[in-house]
């Protein structure tokens, strides 16, 4: 799965077990990226205690590193609510992806490794294929995985936590006003940007230059209805991954 960098940078061993607070963080970023937490959508303390089965203070923990990491809001006295990125937000988020993602898509243009080819292929036949039976958070999840994959084929761990950083917002941002809803990315586009990729730096960043902008573009939707916070967790109840283990990045 693909999970978010911790916030104090510090490596965690892929073998460990993950705590009650890694379980909780894990579980609302992923949630937030595929679209199981609406915008705005509150996250109540001691309903989320007892949806993992860890204490208050647990969640608490959770939701502060959440909101250090700009994923969540949490204000004093009224608590943590999934944010509500406004189309102002949406200018800068896209310009920033931008600027990274064409840089890394120019860098690798024309010298992917048969590996990074295959890697990035798999991705794509995979979000596809989710895409095609209807499963929706499957492919919102490999849609982001592919544009993390790229993040990490080019070899800047600054680029890698920038990008990290601004993938919650997009996937809100898509959430909240994407036109008729569907996934963040198109599956036939990363093909498409497979193929540019293969021809040279040129090609490669325009082509990532022209999938940012059509995202961007896309942008024009009404807000999805919020789900209880019961059915949101459902996916992670079990918890989700530790921090790192599959991570493409």
């Amino acid at each position: 799965m693909n999970t978010h960098i911790p916030s104090d940078g510090a490596e965690r061993d892929e073998q460990a077990s993950p705590t009650g607070t890694d379980r909780v963080y894990e579980a609302v970023y992923q949630a937030v990226l595929e679209h199981r937490l609406a915008p705005g959508q509150r996250l109540r303390e001691e309903e989320m205690a007892v949806e993992f089965g860890v204490s208050r203070t647990l969640v608490r923990q959770a939701l502060q590193r959440l909101a250090q990491d700009q994923v969540i809001e949490l204000t004093h006295n009224r608590g943590a609510r999934v944010p509500m990125p406004s189309l102002e937000d949406a200018r800068h988020v896209f310009e920033a992806r931008r600027m990274v993602e064409c840089e890394v898509a120019r860098k690798l243009g024309g010298q992917l490794a048969p590996a990074q080819l295959a890697e990035l292929q798999a991705l794509a036949r995979a979000e596809t294929e989710a895409d095609q039976r209807g499963d929706r958070a499957e492919a919102i999840r490999l849609s982001g995985e592919f544009h993390n994959a790229l993040a990490r084929m080019y070899g800047n761990p600054v680029y890698m936590r920038l990008l990290m950083g601004l993938m919650p917002t997009t996937s809100l941002l898509m959430a909240r006003f994407k036109l008729h809803g569907g996934q963040v990315c198109v599956a036939h586009k990363h093909v498409d940007l497979i193929s540019a990729l293969l021809k040279g730096p040129a090609p490669a960043a325009a082509e990532m230059r022209k999938h940012l902008q059509e995202l961007e573009q896309s942008l024009a939707g009404s807000p999805p209805p919020q789900k209880r916070l019961r059915d949101a967790f459902a996916h992670y109840r079990g918890g989700p991954p530790a921090p790192g283990a599959n991570n493409p990045i």
